[in-house]
């Protein structure tokens, strides 16, 4: 069940609101684990007792940590549980398939195997359960007293499919007690987070997403440099909204809620370097690739070399956390890349220049990266940077609809450029309304969803990018 669909927006969301909001508040976590549990399920129905198995177990060994001789054993055991099934479900296939090739390039029969299903949202609920051990054996939250709360926090629903990665220590507090967050002005704030996600995604990710799959599909033989540009750039606008739209919608839900989820972009297309650009994109991951992963193999207290050794690996990691194929690894190799050189000098370089050069040149950067992120094979991606770079430039035929999403997402993409913008959409985004935002909010949330319900029932196009992660 995705967020973009009727049956979510007209079935889904008001039963469960409803039931929510009129239950006494002692029952209010139930009714959302039950809820929650019930939207896995519908995609994933096999995988719940899979989940809840894992759940159960984390939570056994947690309660150790502190009431045990050897907290270590309980941490790991709980830390190999939890990366060995994403290591299962995620890679085996990848793996497998690997070896076969090189099994078969020597000569040797392959393996049989039967390929393994991919659960929906593995990678980002296997980073919030891994944070939950972390946190509680780091001594920075104590551990929930009871499993059906901490069960509550890996399948709460808006956020459970595809981030934000909700990390404990961000709603420990919450889970436990939000009396005061579940009030009309936050039920207002999160709807109208909710409609301008469902916004993002329905009105401009999809209409370029199809664009894109159609410039993408054009056999390389014929595929020109304008073709190839204006393809790549319309996925570079689509992943944006498309994954920015989820967190929206998700952040509206939790709201909604009386959750505060941690805020996941920026406006990350208005980055100067690659660096500030992995501030402003999935800050989520980002940040707990940063204290989880980077600082415990020494942060920034390690030698020069060592340092950036550690920083190209956390994204080498990155790039195999968003899927198991190649195309995502040397993804991850390039951004650390990237990320090392503008340590060494290309930071001090961009310094010198004017503004917009380094905007623009990290935008190309990222523009050819996500090329590699979207190409079927290393060898597609490959053909197709080729012909970005051909100079065999050609005419383009743009369906006026086409037209005006690209424009839209190109203003909305750098719209942030311009003095105040950022400030003014936190106060819209984060502010208590007053009586006239208030009518305002609720007039614009309402247009938005009447249109993206008629547009939903229209079409058959609407997959989330990151729900295959």
């Amino acid at each position: 069940m995705v967020f973009s669909s009727n049956l979510f927006i007209l079935a889904f969301l008001p039963i469960f609101f409803l039931v929510y909001y009129v239950l006494p508040y002692r029952f209010k976590n139930a009714w959302a684990l039950l809820a929650s549990t019930a939207f896995y399920a519908w995609g994933a129905p096999l995988f719940v007792f899979v989940l809840f198995a894992s759940i159960t177990l984390d939570f056994a060994l947690v309660k150790r940590l502190k009431n045990s001789l050897k907290p270590k054993i309980n941490l790991w055991v709980a830390i190999v549980a939890n990366v060995g099934l994403l290591a299962y479900f995620k890679y085996a296939n990848f793996f497998v398939e690997n070896f076969n090739k090189a099994l078969g390039k020597a000569g040797f029969e392959e393996l049989g195997w039967l390929e393994v299903a991919l659960p929906i949202g593995i990678s980002f609920f296997t980073f919030q359960k891994i944070s939950y051990v972390l946190d509680v054996y780091r001594g920075v939250r104590p551990p929930l007293k009871n499993w059906q709360d901490y069960a509550l926090y890996v399948l709460l629903f808006p956020q459970l499919i595809a981030g934000p990665i909700v990390r404990y220590n961000d709603i420990a507090d919450e889970i436990i007690d939000r009396k005061k967050k579940i009030n009309a002005d936050n039920r207002l704030l999160g709807l109208f987070r909710f409609a301008i996600g469902l916004g993002k995604k329905v009105l401009i990710a999809n209409v370029l997403g199809a664009e894109a799959d159609r410039i993408f599909d054009i056999p390389p033989s014929s595929l020109n440099t304008t073709q190839a540009w204006y393809g790549a750039v319309c996925y570079t606008f689509q992943i944006y909204f498309d994954f920015s739209g989820y967190s929206d919608m998700a952040i509206g839900l939790g709201r909604m809620m009386g959750f505060t989820f941690p805020e996941n972009f920026n406006n990350p297309y208005v980055s100067k370097s690659i660096t500030e650009f992995w501030r402003r994109w999935h800050i989520s991951l980002s940040n707990w690739m940063r204290d989880y992963l980077y600082i415990s193999l020494g942060g920034n207290r390690v030698s020069e070399r060592r340092l950036y050794l550690n920083l190209w690996l956390v994204f080498l990691i990155s790039g195999l956390w968003h899927g198991a194929a190649w195309t995502f690894i040397i993804w991850g190799a390039y951004h650390g890349l990237f990320l090392v050189l503008e340590r060494k000098f290309l930071s001090k370089l961009y310094k010198r220049l004017p503004a917009f050069i380094p905007l623009i040149i990290t935008f190309i950067l990222v523009i050819f990266g996500w090329v590699f992120f979207r190409a079927s094979s290393l060898e597609a991606a490959l053909v197709y940077i080729k012909a970005m770079m051909a100079f065999s430039f050609g005419g383009l035929v743009i369906k006026l609809s086409v037209k005006t999403a690209f424009l839209v997402a190109a203003a909305g993409s750098f719209m942030a450029l311009l003095p105040s913008v950022e400030k003014w959409q936190n106060q819209v985004l984060f502010k208590v309304p007053g009586l006239l935002k208030s009518t305002l909010m609720a007039v614009f949330t309402g247009v938005i969803l009447v249109i993206c319900i008629s547009v939903i029932a229209a079409s058959g196009f609407n997959p989330f990018i990151y729900f295959r992660f």
